[in-house]
């Protein structure tokens, strides 16, 4: 498996209401490639299937979707965190120690 595969691996992993970041995934992997992580989420081919939404950034920002830069991907992670029960306020998860998928845990 190369990088992106053992990446989206991880990513079925994470239950539906539930986020992880890109450090967190990096980190399962054994590395500190938090910028390749995001990479592998911006690239990932299947974005519904490999629920790359469900990562964001270790302050809890929600961060970008898919190579979408602009605002719209971003309103896209949002809806998609929220019809999975994920409370955003100010672009950031709401609570996040109580939504947050620990590979380790």
């Amino acid at each position: 498996m190369n990088f992106n595969e053992r990446c989206y691996a991880l990513l079925r992993q994470i239950p539906r209401g539930r986020v992880t970041t890109y450090k967190l995934i990096a980190e399962a992997l054994g590395t500190k490639a938090y910028r390749a992580v995001g990479r592998a989420m911006a690239t990932n081919p299947n974005p519904i299937v490999v629920p790359c939404h469900r990562v964001i950034k270790s302050d809890g920002s929600l961060g970008h979707y898919t190579t979408d830069e602009a605002a719209e991907g971003s309103v896209i992670k949002q809806q998609l965190l929220e019809e999975e029960g994920i409370i955003v306020k100010n672009r950031k998860v709401a609570d996040l120690p109580k939504v947050l998928y620990d590979f380790t845990t």
